[in-house]
């Protein structure tokens, strides 16, 4: 029998952002596979747990955790992802082959929503063609939701489109209207022109969330100081910012 997989979006850190959908997959699983990226990063593995905690109602599940393999950082940018998701793809063929029974459910929980700038869809793709399995997804609150929500601001100008895209690219190809910028280690938007908007966020919905909104050159040196900060307190950080040219 095939094996069976959810892979559930579980919102950007707040857990009431869980759907009644995750929460009825989540009740439907019996392995949870999630990735260890070492003890600076533990509090991801245990926010996933207090979810499962939080809303299954039935003991019996359990956690497998597999370490998360490194990803090289002296190869060109798309074949060492490449490589990190074809390492990943073989550690995931072999946990849900060993862990998994036919016929049995496991599931991956994503943070924020599977579909955005997730790399377990891709990678489920390349189990699948050594593994007899059959996934579904239940979508989950973006960061960019949350951080819309948080400033209490539309996403969008009127009438007008927003772009989604990373800071390796804002670097390249420049702000053209407004864009929400992800994956960002090195604070791109200080190459914006200073009277750009900014609407800024990390570990959105979480006890330890930061919020700065304003222009490039009134809060960019600011935000800048303080994920550096928050990145050596915790050992990671997620961040998300909205930036839009000036009114």
């Amino acid at each position: 029998m095939t094996r069976r997989i959810h892979v559930i979006g579980i919102g950007a850190g707040d857990p009431d952002y869980v759907t009644a959908q995750a929460v009825t997959a989540l009740n439907d699983t019996r392995v949870f596979f999630a990735m260890d990226k070492g003890d600076t990063k533990d509090d991801l593995v245990a926010l996933r747990r207090l979810i499962c905690e939080r809303f299954i109602r039935e003991p019996g599940y359990r956690f497998h955790e597999m370490p998360d393999p490194p990803r090289a950082k002296d190869s060109e940018y798309r074949q060492a992802v490449a490589d990190w998701h074809a390492e990943r793809a073989r550690l995931w063929a072999d946990a849900i082959t060993s862990e998994l029974g036919p016929g049995d459910v496991g599931a991956f929980l994503a943070w924020g929503d599977p579909s955005l700038y997730d790399s377990t869809l891709r990678i489920l793709d390349r189990v699948a063609e050594h593994v007899d399995i059959d996934y579904d997804v239940i979508p989950g609150i973006t960061a960019i939701q949350a951080l819309t929500a948080r400033h209490r601001i539309p996403l969008n100008d009127v009438g007008e489109p927003v772009l989604i895209t990373t800071g390796r690219q804002l670097r390249a190809s420049g702000l053209a209207g407004s864009a929400v910028v992800m994956l960002d280690a090195d604070c791109s938007f200080q190459g914006c022109p200073p009277d750009t908007r900014i609407w800024w966020g990390a570990y959105l919905g979480t006890a330890d969330e930061l919020l700065f909104s304003g222009t490039v050159g009134d809060v960019g040196a600011h935000i800048v100081t303080a994920r550096a900060a928050a990145r050596a307190e915790h050992g990671w950080i997620m961040d998300t910012y909205l930036l839009r040219g000036p009114e």
